[in-house]
């Protein structure tokens, strides 16, 4: 099995900086490896997994649900300035137009997402955020990490 498929609670080192109402829980070592960052990190001020809910209607279905984003985070920059941003991180395969193929799975999980980070983009531009979407190259560049 997949190390990137591994998931487990994350137990911040620096509990100062985890401003979540609930324990962080990483549905993958991807989310694990940004728990890491995100508390290791002296810019990163502060940090949450998970931390809102977001309603979107889901185009496969058509119903109204939610869509939770993995992180919100607070830091400043090196020239000081300070930013908000919410963060999803997701394979390339499901957010990449182009890296989609033809796998049925995939293409659902695009057309979903889009949705998704539509919703969250409108939300996070009503309230100052920055909503950014990574995945396993932003991770791991230059970490010399597989992926």
């Amino acid at each position: 099995m997949s190390l990137k498929f591994a998931q487990d609670y994350y137990k911040p080192k620096n509990p100062h900086k985890y401003i979540g109402t609930k324990e962080p829980y990483c549905r993958s070592s991807w989310e694990t490896t940004f728990c890491m960052f995100c508390d290791n990190n002296p810019s990163i001020k502060e940090w949450a997994s998970e931390p809102v809910k977001i309603p979107y209607q889901d185009p496969l279905t058509g119903k109204q649900t939610v869509y939770v984003p993995d992180f919100l985070i607070k830091y400043t920059d090196k020239d000081n300035s300070k930013h908000v941003e919410m963060i999803e991180i997701k394979p390339a395969n499901q957010m990449l137009k182009e890296k989609v193929g033809k796998n049925a799975y995939n293409q659902a999980q695009y057309v979903k997402n889009m949705a998704k980070w539509h919703a969250a983009t409108l939300w996070c531009r009503e309230r100052g955020i920055t909503f950014r979407v990574i995945n396993e190259s932003d991770l791991f560049v230059n970490t010399g990490k597989k992926k």
